[in-house]
């Protein structure tokens, strides 16, 4: 009997860093005119940034289903294994209720379906405060009961080079797209309460990176005894400058960098410069 852990590929935790974690990361599909692939797994997110940029169409994303989840289930039925499951956003896809149903379909208690209310780098970091807490021997209850409280302090701000394809990916209003195609204007984004905003505005590169810094700031700050991550889009240049930018403000020791990957690459764009927190 063990604590498994389960999440999906909006984590943007590999298949290698999951197999090195001892998780399982199951893939969301992105759907391009001509073809279907598995998130992470038969397209690499440089592959699919080019892809993005020459596509016509932008391409779609599609939840899990439970038939993914079944089989993990009923094996740790099988194994009378504990399950925790930690889903992206209730609120921005239907992956967190495919777990849910998949559960009702094994009929087993020991499944505990954690909706984040977050994605991406938000999302990695509580997975990563479970696999410590697998890795220091805390039982279940007490690693569910982390990963329900450190959910409601995690924040997520990400600075997008356009809110082009979040307007197309339907996950934002055109009136809010409009704002950032005027006047060099770079929006910050946010996700709070598990959906998807518009944090603010700035003009210019330079700008957004010092919006970006208030905009942490007011939250009440960086837990830097916690994980934080920082993530890039396609380029890692965005994400470099602003850590140049913030400099000593961003203590390294917790520090996580990532790629995110297509998923929300499709609805994000290239060119991100995002990052994740618990707040203090």
């Amino acid at each position: 009997m063990s604590i498994k852990i389960i999440t999906d590929s909006t984590s943007d935790i590999s298949q290698k860093q999951a197999s090195e974690f001892g998780i399982t990361v199951l893939p969301l599909r992105v759907i391009f005119t001509e073809g279907e692939y598995s998130d992470g797994i038969d397209l690499l997110n440089e592959d699919f940034y080019k892809k993005l940029v020459q596509a016509e169409k932008l391409p779609t994303t599609s939840q899990l289903t439970p038939d993914q989840y079944l089989p993990y289930f009923e094996e740790a039925k099988k194994n009378k294994d504990t399950v925790i499951v930690i889903t992206l956003s209730s609120k921005l896809s239907g992956t967190y209720q495919s777990a849910v149903i998949a559960k009702d379909i094994c009929d087993y208690d020991d499944i505990h379906i954690i909706d984040s209310l977050t994605v991406t780098l938000g999302l990695q970091i509580l997975v990563r405060i479970a696999v410590d807490m697998v890795t220091k021997g805390y039982p279940a209850k007490d690693i569910i009961n982390e990963i329900e409280t450190t959910k409601h302090k995690i924040r997520l701000f990400a600075l997008v080079e356009s809110l082009e394809y979040l307007k197309k990916g339907g996950r934002l209003s055109s009136v809010g797209a409009l704002a950032g195609t005027i006047l060099n204007i770079k929006p910050i984004i946010e996700v709070i309460n598990g959906e998807v905003g518009v944090a603010g505005k700035s003009r210019g590169m330079s700008g957004a990176f010092g919006k970006l810094i208030k905009l942490i700031e007011s939250t009440g700050g960086i837990d830097f005894t916690k994980y934080y991550c920082v993530g890039y889009s396609g380029s890692m240049d965005n994400m470099n400058q602003f850590l140049d930018y913030a400099g000593s403000t961003l203590e390294v020791e917790k520090r996580i960098t990532s790629p995110i990957g297509s998923v929300v690459g499709t609805h994000a764009g290239p060119g991100v410069c995002g990052i994740a927190f618990c707040v203090k």
